[in-house]
């Protein structure tokens, strides 16, 4: 069986929690453009790590097959 090769872009951007049962990814929006976003937007509710939805996690994890 050959080595699978991993998605980089994919391995930069999740992790997986402590258990490894789900996967961790960082909220959009927050890079550039942001003199029009309020302080409670960028601050309170993108700087939170969020988890990746069920319906995701398996393209996730196909991209990332030693997760």
């Amino acid at each position: 069986m050959p080595k699978l090769k991993t998605r980089k872009s994919a391995a930069k951007r999740f992790r997986p929690t402590g258990s490894g049962k789900k996967i961790f990814r960082r909220k959009a929006f927050k890079n550039h453009l942001l003199q029009h976003k309020s302080s409670e937007r960028t601050r309170r509710r993108l700087s939170h790590i969020a988890l990746v939805s069920e319906e995701d996690e398996k393209n996730v994890r196909l991209m990332l097959p030693y997760m």
